[in-house]
């Protein structure tokens, strides 16, 4: 495992700012594309970066960016080099970013059928 965390986490646990264990959970998982990145990179596989563009045609370069640079800080994904000519990128989930995929692959499930009951409801409705 890995013992990296981004500094202001680190600070939150220092000064006792989080309420519960659940706190620190989301903090690490919060912002609007970080789970979905998870889902890909712990389902599929390594990415690279053009890839994830494709995947998400409505997030900025900037923000996957910011993203990709949180998770990898807070130890969940791992950037790869390759000395390739181009440089190649890749990106992958680190052994601590697998034990989450539980949890991501749980949101996954219940927003699948969250949405098929309301697409029901709406139905009924009409």
């Amino acid at each position: 495992m890995t013992d990296k965390l981004r500094e202001e986490i680190k600070e939150k646990i220092v000064n006792g700012d989080f309420n519960c264990e659940k706190e620190l959970t989301l903090s690490i998982l919060s912002g609007k594309w970080k789970v979905v990145i998870l889902w890909h990179l712990g389902v599929e596989g390594p990415h690279r970066f053009s890839e994830l563009q494709k995947l998400f045609p409505k997030i900025s370069h900037k923000m996957l960016t910011n993203q990709l640079k949180e998770l990898m800080e807070d130890g969940i994904v791992h950037r790869e080099v390759y000395p390739d000519v181009p440089p190649r990128v890749e990106y992958s989930m680190t052994e601590l970013g697998m034990t989450l995929l539980p949890i991501v692959e749980m949101m996954y499930e219940w927003g699948k059928m969250r949405m098929a009951d309301i697409k029901r409801q709406i139905e009924q409705e009409a």
